[in-house]
């Protein structure tokens, strides 16, 4: 499955190029978003709400930023309009080994699944049978 477009949250410069590359080797996607920051991401979302068809299939948000990390990302999120919220899938991502941040993110109902870092092709492409199936149990 090859998404259309694909919007990736991470503060840390080489983690962003890492899952470009990988995401461009592979045809993820047809477009691929960069940003540092939550707040950048929010005003981007922000920015699509009269044009749905621009916003990201799939948005994947690091858990641990500085100024606002992942879950305050979800809680902002919260609050932009239901049609924005309908059409992004949320994957977490995080280098973190704490089985808290894991569970804390799958518990938020826009959250998809999680992910550790770095994105791999395996799990590229694991992430696509289960976002075509439904499931998200990613392993």
């Amino acid at each position: 499955m090859k998404y259309r477009k694909v919007l990736i949250i991470d503060d840390a410069q080489i983690d962003r190029y890492m899952a470009e590359k990988m995401m461009k080797k592979y045809e993820f996607s047809n477009e691929i978003i960069t940003v540092e920051s939550a707040m950048d991401a929010l005003e981007l979302l922000e920015s699509f709400k009269t044009n749905p068809e621009a916003l990201p299939d799939l948005i994947f948000l690091d858990i641990n930023m500085p100024q606002m990390n992942g879950f305050d990302f979800l809680d902002e999120y919260e609050k932009l309009p239901e049609l924005i919220r309908k059409k992004c899938i949320i994957i977490m991502l995080s280098s973190s080994l704490h089985p808290e941040d894991r569970q804390r993110a799958l518990q938020n109902p826009h959250v998809f699944t999680f992910l550790s870092k770095p994105i791999n092709a395996e799990k590229l492409r694991e992430l696509c049978e289960m976002t075509s199936t439904g499931s998200n149990n990613l392993m």
